[in-house]
């Protein structure tokens, strides 16, 4: 009998709830507070934190921290507004930090 695979997910590094989708992942080239961090176009099992003006490397955007809702391990953050025009296309977008998150069903 085949086994069955699912969908290629990221889980939370700490309690393994699936956080996102590989499919949606943009972007393997981001810089999150602890080294590599991916772009996704949505995550799932977080809750958000409150959302603050934030300095990144880009620029002044407002962001809100993503946290695992199982576990609540911080796993990056959301973009909520970009302030300069060429990064608008980040605002909605996730970054979850590599260290956050491991690979399931590879």
């Amino acid at each position: 009998m085949a086994e069955m695979i699912g969908p290629r997910l990221y889980s939370c590094c700490n309690c393994r709830n699936h956080v996102a989708l590989h499919d949606d992942v943009i972007s393997k080239s981001f810089q999150g507070r602890n080294g590599r961090a991916f772009l996704f176009s949505h995550a799932m099992n977080i809750m958000m934190g409150p959302k603050e003006d934030r300095q990144l490397m880009t620029g002044l955007h407002t962001v809100a921290d993503v946290y695992c809702c199982d576990c609540r391990e911080v796993l990056g953050w959301k973009y909520e507004r970009a302030y300069e025009e060429r990064q608008k296309y980040k605002e909605g977008k996730f970054i979850l930090e590599k260290s956050k998150i491991v690979k399931e069903n590879w």
